[in-house]
This record gives structure tokens, sequence and C-alpha cells, in this order.
């Protein structure tokens, strides 16, 4: 039962890691909170289900849902933060119009749905269940598994071992002195915040499918989710939110199947409390916090 768990906490984990990570990427290079992002993550779960509901097979959905919350991502980055980015003290405007465009991309999703909960259809994705060693595992869970760390393993490539990581470094770093080798600041925050919200809509369409209930709330709670998980595994670090998702996720798990039903939050929240009094800046973030963290 506990291994069980351990691995449903695990493949839960991968999917925090995508919502984690993109939430992550946006303020370790700009140094502001994106609270649109639970908003863009359920974006990416309706693009899917509409897809699919049209007869298009769930890979092209997947693809759609990832490019349109990308898109989405950078409009959010155009419209609500450029300007702000501009006057020097952006923190607080940013929170206030992120939670505008949030409660906009909401509110047009509450009308296209009708407010009702959707669902895929049912075999969308193959029911088929493995069974090994006494524990039970679905095919659902090892794509989940499987597409999650794809999905972020080739991100960390993109962003620490290519010419748009050093770019992106370059312009977290110092955003003038990047100007002066040729590097076009404004660029790099679209390009980085179409990964931001391509990395929230995949993770959407992987919590659409594990759960099939779409709705047009969904992802307030993976925003505070989210939340916790870039403080526990320090703000601006990259590596610290992926190992936070997976403590997170099983965690998680752990205390649904054993405590009693209220108090999984709780617990974790507590948790929280008790790591951050010994590790006040999270499991791998530094005093500096809101700059990219990992290999340089």
């Amino acid at each position: 039962m506990l291994i069980q768990q351990l691995l449903n906490g695990l493949v839960v984990g991968g999917v925090y890691a995508l919502f984690a990570v993109g939430f992550n990427l946006v303020f370790g290079i700009q140094r502001l909170l994106n609270l649109a992002h639970g908003a863009i993550f359920m974006t990416g779960a309706f693009v899917a289900y509409y897809t699919v509901a049209a007869g298009w097979p769930l890979w092209v959905g997947f693809i759609l849902a990832a490019i349109g919350s990308g898109v989405l991502a950078m409009l959010i980055e155009i419209v609500c933060f450029r300007r702000l980015r501009k006057s020097g003290d952006a923190e607080f405007g940013a929170i206030i119009s992120s939670v505008g465009a949030s409660l906009v991309i909401m509110t047009v999703w509450q009308w296209i749905s009708k407010t009702q909960i959707v669902r895929f259809p049912f075999e969308t994705f193959p029911v088929i269940i493995f069974r090994f060693w006494g524990l039970r595992v679905s095919a659902l869970q090892l794509f989940m598994a499987g597409a999650a760390l794809v999905i972020v393993v080739l991100m960390a490539w993109f962003v620490y071992r290519t010419s748009f990581g050093r770019r992106v470094r370059a312009v977290t770093g110092n955003e003038k002195a990047a100007m002066l080798v040729g590097v076009n600041p404004n660029r790099i925050y679209n390009q980085t915040y179409f990964l931001s919200g391509a990395l929230a809509g995949a993770s959407g369409v992987l919590v659409g499918l594990a759960f099939n209930n779409i709705n047009y709330m969904m992802g307030e709670p993976y925003l505070m989710f989210g939340f916790v998980i870039i403080i526990l595994g320090g703000l601006g670090s990259i590596p610290g939110a992926l190992l936070a998702s997976l403590i997170f996720g099983m965690v998680q798990t752990l205390t649904i199947a054993f405590l009693p039903s209220g108090l999984t939050n709780a617990f974790i929240f507590f948790a929280m409390f008790l790591i951050l009094l010994i590790r006040p800046n999270g499991l791998m973030g530094k005093e500096e916090a809101g700059a990219l963290r990992g290999r340089r």
C-alpha cells in the first residue's frame, strides 16, 4: 500500500513539476509572480478537450493546448507586464494586473463552457492496467509520468544548454548589460512566457485526463499548490521546483491515503512551515532570490 501510494505520488509530482517550473521560470527571470498561471493551466485543459470533442486525436489536442497556452501567456506579458516592468517597481502592480487577467480568462471559459463541468469522451486514452510486484499502474499514469519527464528534461536542456538559455541568464543577471551585447530583453521575455505557458497548458491536459473533470475554476487550487512548491523549492530555483514538486506530490498522496479527510492541506502547510524554519530560502534557494538557479 505504501509503495503504491509513493508511486502515485511520483506521477502526481511530475505533473506538479510542469506547472511549478513554468511558474518559477517567470519569477526567475522577471522577479514577478504571474497569478494568471492557473488560468493558463485551465486554458490548456479546455483547448485539449474541445479539440478532442471536435474529432481530432488526443496528441493534436495536447500540442494545440501547449501552443495556445504559450501564446496566451505571451499576450499576458505584453498587455499586463511590459509597461509595468518599464516603471521599475512592478511587483505589486503585476500581482493586481495578473489577477485581473486571470479573472478575464476564467470568465471567457465560463461563458464558453456554460459553467458546466466537461469531460473527455470515454476511452480518449485507452484504459489499460498493468500489475507487477503487487503494484497497479495504468497506461495513463505511465503516459503522465513519461510526458512530464520528457518535457521537463527538454525544458532544462533548453534553458541550460542552448544560446537561448544563455541569453535568459544574461537578462536575469543584468538587463542593461545584456542589451549592450545585442540581447533583446522583450524577445527573451516573450519566449520565456511562451515556454512557461506551454508547460502550464501541458500540465492542464494531463490533469484533465487524470481526473476527467474540466471546469473554469480548476486552475485555482493548482495555483496555490504551485505557489507552495516554488517557495518550498526556493524562489527562482528550477532544480528546487523539481525537487519540491516530487516531495509535494508524494506527501499529498500519502496524507490523502492515510490521514482523515480534510487534514491534507493543513498537514502540507504545517510541514512547509517547519521546513522554512530550517531553510528560510527554501530547499535549494539562496538569499538573493529571483535569479534562475542551476548550471551556469
